[in-house]
């Protein structure tokens, strides 16, 4: 359903859909929630608004319908509200997270059903969509300075949250955390003589990977060949031709920590030059439509490929080098293990698993699903190269170096 076009003011947009307030402000939208703030520039239509902001319009209103939709018809069990809060007590199962948008709602139909069925289960959780973004998270978990503060279960992508040591590292160093799914072994695609997506400590488990493929726009290409891997993309015939989800923090982060580690300091400087602008997945799809600034590169979430029209000039390469992953963690608390295992059972199970891979495009961990990759490559860094560095760190180096690259 259409709730949201582009004629409709901003301030309109907010207060009927307040939904959308947290996507606006992290889209350049600051302190719309302020109330001054609101009348003075809610008067602007969000055509005009986007204009000045070049941004596409016809994409972004695409994303708030997609974001209230969502909202609408979220089923009532992202149990957040007031009534159920003054119910917890000492047995209540806490989690909180962010799922991937094109797969939120089928994964809480499912979790509906499975509480129906384990009625013995007394959850209180929040999983937002991942449009949403991380902040909030963030700020729940520098805010819980001890364990039993924080919620039972986390479920989330980024590096970022589950390494730094001022968020979720500190509290993996103290042995918070276990993978109690009972997988023993990984789906071949992420346990093979090539990665190892299973965390040798035991501390987290993993429910399946967002992968970062290209998508090659034939019309733009002229003399040069359709790049096969991350190198050919970083060759100077690329510069100022590619265009990267930097918005989308958990995949942008796990681009650069993978093209550092795999490729060195050098290939990131690259890649900012390549940059030619910043789009949101759901524009990079319809890239070939625009007048101006055409990428000839997108690099993208697996899942968007889905929206190529058939008689497009692009189409979706799968670096020969491999997809960079950017892995959906869950966490789990190792003091609540016999409370928790059967939802870290369900969360990592064949059902949750087909609705991620056959749905989602996000490939499973989960032994029993084909993910019908036919055995593509992953760029992974390996639990090793996390454990023997400060991540937080070396994104920020990342991100220093990436965009004092760019070429404006």
């Amino acid at each position: 359903m259409k709730y949201i076009n582009e004629n409709m003011t901003i301030l309109e947009i907010c207060e009927k859909y307040p939904e959308t307030i947290e996507f606006l402000k992290s889209k350049g939208f600051k302190n719309i929630d302020d109330k001054n703030t609101i009348n003075i520039i809610g008067k602007i239509t969000l055509k005009n608004a986007l204009s000045m902001k070049k941004i596409n319009s016809d994409t972004f209103v695409e994303i708030l319908n997609e974001i209230v939709n969502q909202n609408r018809n979220s089923i009532d069990i992202t149990i957040n509200n007031s009534e159920k809060n003054k119910e917890k007590n000492e047995n209540t199962i806490t989690m909180m997270g962010l799922l991937p948008c094109p797969v939120r709602i089928p994964l809480l139909e499912a979790m509906k059903e499975f509480l129906e069925n384990n009625n013995e289960i007394d959850l209180s959780y929040d999983l937002k969509a991942a449009s949403y973004g991380l902040d909030w998270l963030k700020d729940d978990v520098i805010k819980a300075n001890h364990p039993e503060k924080l919620a039972d279960i986390f479920i989330s992508a980024g590096f970022d949250l589950f390494f730094e040591d001022e968020l979720m590292g500190k509290f993996k160093k103290e042995n918070i955390f276990k993978d109690i799914t009972g997988i023993k072994e990984y789906n071949k695609d992420f346990n093979n003589e090539k990665i190892s997506l299973k965390d040798p400590d035991g501390d987290y488990s993993m429910l399946g990977v967002v992968p970062a493929i290209f998508l090659v726009n034939t019309a733009e290409l002229g003399e040069r060949e359709i790049p096969r891997t991350w190198e050919d993309l970083l060759k100077p015939e690329f510069e100022k031709s590619v265009s990267l989800p930097i918005s989308d923090f958990d995949l942008f982060n796990s681009i650069l920590i993978n093209i550092y580690k795999t490729y060195g300091k050098e290939a990131v400087k690259k890649l900012g030059k390549s940059l030619l602008q910043n789009l949101h997945p759901s524009q990079m799809v319809k890239s070939d439509k625009f007048k101006e600034n055409i990428p000839t590169v997108t690099i993208m979430p697996y899942f968007f490929t889905k929206m190529i029209k058939e008689d497009s000039s692009m189409i979706a390469v799968w670096p020969e080098d491999g997809a960079a992953v950017s892995p959906i963690f869950m966490l789990t608390k190792k003091d609540k293990e016999d409370k928790l295992k059967k939802i870290a059972e369900f969360l990592s199970g064949e059902k949750v698993g087909k609705i991620l891979s056959h749905q989602g495009l996000f490939p499973s961990i989960n032994p029993n699903i084909d993910n019908n990759i036919n055995g593509k490559k992953f760029l992974w860094t390996g639990w090793d190269y996390i454990h023997e560095n400060n991540i937080g760190e070396i994104l920020r180096e990342c991100k220093e170096l990436f965009f004092d690259n760019i070429k404006k």
